[in-house]
């Protein structure tokens, strides 16, 4: 698979490029705006990886442009540590989003988690959970039709739960794939107020959950459709 990879601090985008390939991926890269649109528009890619800040623009133009063309994941990489930025990616069509510094562990897991969303949905790309409706392309969620506005961290925790439908996820495995918006591990404590926030918000009885479901002594799995 091909992914693109615009950076353009020459250390990061070397090491990715580096960590990538090792995980049989092609990659290709661009250190500016200009650049990234000569390269997308003459190559197909599976996924694209954009830098926020660029010496000539920043990285919502290229995804901008992208998603008007091409049905192809794209995930930013961003220094910014304020949730605005994050949301306002995920607004304009990112599928996610990582903080820098970050994991190559969680970039990758996150990788494989889109592409196989992606291979699953077809150019349809959206999910549901029960009566929960995810418009992935453009970050929304409704619940019977209408929408339901999600913090960043409750709309990168409800993916996890969409990328594997039925499978119980423990709590470490939870804690290992959302971070806060500064890259830190969220703690155990604060996982349990998104999941009670998420639930609030999905779930018609948040006490008794039919979407997000406590699995005793194990974690919690999402419906399966």
């Amino acid at each position: 698979m091909n992914i693109f990879l615009l950076e353009d601090d020459t250390a990061i985008a070397t090491g990715l490029k580096y960590s990538l390939e090792g995980e049989g991926y092609t990659v290709t890269i661009a250190k500016c705006v200009k650049e990234a649109f000569d390269i997308i528009s003459k190559n197909e890619f599976s996924l694209c990886i954009l830098d926020l800040t660029l010496p000539d623009g920043n990285g919502y133009d290229v995804c901008k442009f992208i998603k008007s063309k091409y049905n192809i994941p794209v995930i930013f990489l961003t220094a910014a540590d304020d949730e605005v930025n994050a949301v306002m990616g995920l607004e304009m069509g990112a599928d996610d989003y990582i903080s820098k510094p970050f994991r190559l562990k969680e970039l990758m897991a996150r990788i494989k988690m889109i592409l196989k969303r992606y291979s699953k949905n077809g150019t349809e790309n959206t999910a549901r959970l029960g009566d929960i409706t995810i418009n992935i392309s453009q970050a929304k969620v409704y619940k019977r039709g209408e929408e339901i506005i999600l913090s960043a961290m409750e709309y990168r925790l409800l993916l996890i739960f969409v990328n594997n439908p039925g499978v119980v996820m423990s709590r470490l495995q939870l804690l290992e794939n959302i971070w806060d918006v500064e890259g830190d591990f969220v703690n155990d404590n604060t996982l349990t107020v998104y999941i009670k926030r998420l639930r609030d918000k999905l779930e018609d009885d948040p006490s008794d959950p039919k979407i997000i479901k406590t699995v005793r002594g194990l974690g919690y799995a999402a419906q399966s459709n």
